[in-house]
């Protein structure tokens, strides 16, 4: 199994402030790993700095075998990688219907394949095709948000903290949705909610203070309550 994306010592500042200070991290083609660590540890700051929305001090950052450090977003996302932010970075004023086709680089038969899985997966998007993005309840924003980034040919997905305020049955049905998407794309997970993490991650990097200092495999972790309680507080 081959290393889709690689960072190796990466350093990066947000204004005056040294945010990361050394993240190095391999995340394998068909796998998801998950970024985790405690609120501040710089696991959303990791994630936008990949895809070029923080400039990289010091360090290296290559996808599918290429150089990207601080290249521009739009040219980071033009070779692959689709980014859910933890806002989630849909457009209110939209419908769902127009937030899917603003998203879409390429209209063709491939495309029109994957919008139809994807409206499978989340029946509720085509439920609510003409509604606008702002009146969708917060679990069907994430939804929507997943989709926009799923919805083109990315080999690799950022996904950033997908069960953010949302109650527990929507967090099983992103869950599963997750799970699902992985037989199509890579994914690199951010995420807080450590059963999910669990549930759909095979590696896991832990961050502590814009550090990686942990990383294997998911089962290892779930069995290891010391490290748990050390580095995501779950007593």
């Amino acid at each position: 199994m081959s290393s889709l994306l690689s960072v190796k010592n990466v350093e990066a500042f947000i204004q005056q402030y040294h945010i990361l200070h050394d993240i190095s991290l391999e995340v394998q083609s068909g796998e998801v790993t998950v970024l985790l660590g405690r609120n501040g540890a710089g696991k959303t700051t990791t994630l936008r700095t990949i895809m070029g929305l923080n400039k990289v001090s010091k360090g290296d950052i290559t996808y599918n075998g290429e150089q990207i450090i601080n290249e521009q977003p739009y040219r980071i996302a033009n070779k692959g990688i689709g980014y859910v932010p933890e806002d989630q970075g849909i457009f209110g004023e939209l419908t769902v219907g127009e937030n899917m086709r603003v998203a879409v680089k390429k209209e063709d038969e491939r495309t029109t394949k994957r919008m139809e899985w994807i409206l499978d997966l989340f029946p509720d998007l085509k439920k609510y095709w003409k509604k606008q993005g702002g009146q969708l309840s917060g679990g069907q924003k994430q939804m929507l948000a997943i989709a926009r980034a799923f919805v083109n040919e990315n080999d690799l997905l950022l996904i950033d903290e997908p069960s953010k305020g949302l109650a527990p049955i929507i967090v099983e049905k992103v869950t599963e949705s997750i799970q699902q998407m992985k037989e199509h794309a890579t994914i690199l997970l951010v995420e807080q909610n450590f059963q999910m993490a669990s549930n759909t991650g095979d590696h896991f990097y832990i961050i502590d203070d814009g550090q990686t200092v942990l990383n294997g495999k998911m089962n290892e972790l779930q069995e290891n309550q010391e490290l748990k309680r050390k580095y995501l507080g779950i007593l």
